[in-house]
């Protein structure tokens, strides 16, 4: 019986909305046939936004501007009305009296319905409540909206519609908007920063034949007019390192990378990477790089260097952490892995510790898997996590006092990894053999690992000097930044399974 009232009240209530929109539709044919169709119009000349009337009332109060907006609210009251118009920097309310607008058109801004976008001129002055207003001396319509705007747009219930129809997300919910206003901000910021230190933006393939410079599975797909197939890019490192043998001595792209994984608060399978590479420096030289730029992009943006993330703070203001992979397990973990000598002794320690690993994985991938396990949740103020084993780090330079490891960092916050860099490998024979190594594991089925990039082998025998190398995370960043509790409410268009699957 509850499933029965349920389905005959979404019946009734789909019959309502049905009948909403038929009236839209009929006055949208009405004004067609009075000669007002509305998207006949091409252009209307803006003058100011909400925020800016607001900002600057002292200086505007009793001056004619222009706005244009959708109507999210409207209050008929006989001879004089109210109307709310938003528009991209906010809301801003509008008196509408006949008077002032004239009979007809003030009978065509009765019927104007929510949501319907409009264009404002009028005089900037303040209600006798204090609220600063617009006094329309016109309003004309300039798109009718044909569909029903829900009048609550919060809650879970609603998480999924949000993520689909962004554009009604971005209408009803004043803090998306801003997330996305701020995610902008961000990027442009990070660019700045870049550009103010002598480095150059530049472009690299998004269709490749070779997918390197990341441990995933990469989307495949077939180019017909060269009979090949390609597949899209996990990394931009491979391309990029390539610039720095050409001698474009610092260079990064803020770009779209793709990987076939699956989808959580953290991973879209498509996400913005940043990635730069500099010419005469180490991983040292990215550490600093990395301080500088998130306290310069806090700053900038947020106008502070301690964030607020789920209500717990992080301060960017004082040193990063630095700290050893094999440090942090000790700490963590209480496990020496200096003392752990042969991979039998590792797998000892994991199955001791209810570490899970593979019959593949050697010693360093387990002390790798230990870090995860044990450590990477504390690592919640801004952290570097260096030294990594080299099995896990196949286009690393070495350790040059202990090869088993190599000059590479992870950058942790809120315990995330926020970005990965490296003293970059630029010794060909050793990047062959590390290739090598990398078809091996392929070969026993690690779907995540890189083959041999020919054409990269040979640029580095060309030569490529020492080189410091990183890549951010943007959207983790954005989201950190903007205190987003997934990786969707970042994203304009997440990845999203059809509806009709």
């Amino acid at each position: 019986m509850g499933e029965q009232k349920n389905n005959q009240q979404n019946n009734a209530k789909d019959a309502d909305l049905n009948q909403l929109r038929k009236v839209r539709r009929d006055k949208l044919s009405e004004l067609q046939a009075d000669g007002k169709n509305p998207f006949v119009i091409t252009k209307y000349d803006v003058t100011h936004h909400a925020a800016d009337i607001k900002e600057n009332y002292e200086e505007l109060e009793g001056q004619q501007v222009t706005l244009a907006g959708r109507v999210m609210q409207k209050r008929i009251m006989g001879k004089a009305s109210f109307c709310n118009v938003l528009d991209q920097s906010g809301n801003i309310q509008s008196y509408v009296a006949r008077d002032s607008v004239g009979e007809e058109e003030y009978k065509d801004f009765k019927k104007l319905d929510i949501g319907d976008i409009v264009g404002l001129e009028g005089e900037v002055f303040k209600t006798k409540t204090g609220e600063i207003s617009i006094h329309a001396s016109s309003v004309k319509l300039l798109s009718k909206s044909l569909q029903i705007l829900p009048e609550k747009y919060h809650g879970l219930t609603n998480t999924d519609m949000r993520y689909r129809q962004r554009y009604v997300d971005l209408i009803m919910n004043t803090e998306s908007r801003d997330t996305f206003i701020k995610r902008s901000k961000i990027i442009s910021a990070i660019r700045r920063y870049l550009d103010g230190q002598g480095f150059l933006e530049v472009e690299t393939p998004m269709l490749v034949s070779n997918a390197g410079g990341a441990a995933a599975r990469p989307f495949e797909t077939y180019f017909n007019a060269l009979g090949e197939d390609f597949k899209l890019r996990i990394s931009l490192e491979l391309y990029l390192k390539r610039l720095i043998v050409g001698g474009l001595e610092r260079v990064y792209e803020v770009g779209r990378v793709f990987r076939n994984e699956g989808l959580d608060t953290r991973h879209n399978p498509e996400f913005t990477l940043m990635e730069l590479y500099q010419a005469y420096t180490d991983y040292n030289g990215m550490m600093d790089l990395t301080e500088n730029l998130y306290r310069h992009v806090a700053q900038e943006v947020l106008g502070t260097t301690t964030i607020v993330y789920n209500g717990v703070k992080m301060d960017l203001g004082r040193p990063f952490e630095r700290i050893t992979m094999v440090d942090a397990v000790k700490k963590y973990a209480d496990v020496d892995w200096n003392e752990v000598e042969t991979l039998e002794q590792a797998r000892e320690l994991a199955d001791k510790y209810h570490v899970e690993y593979e019959e593949r994985h050697k010693k360093g991938d387990i002390l790798s898997l230990f870090f995860e396990a044990f450590a990477e949740e504390h690592l919640i103020q801004p952290t570097f996590v260096t030294d990594h084993p080299i099995e896990i780090s196949p286009l690393t330079k070495k350790k040059p006092d202990n090869p088993d490891y190599v000059e590479r960092f992870e950058f942790f916050m809120n315990g995330w990894e926020m970005a990965n860099a490296y003293s970059e490998l630029n010794d060909p024979i050793d990047q062959r053999e590390r290739f090598k190594a990398q078809e091996e594991l392929l070969a026993q089925g690690d779907e995540e690992a890189n083959t041999t990039d020919e054409d990269f082998l040979n640029a580095l025998e060309i030569g490529m000097p020492p080189t410091g190398g990183i890549g951010f995370g943007i959207d983790r960043m954005c989201m950190l930044l903007t205190d987003s509790a997934a990786i969707r409410d970042v994203l304009l268009f997440p990845t999203m399974k059809s509806l009709d699957k």
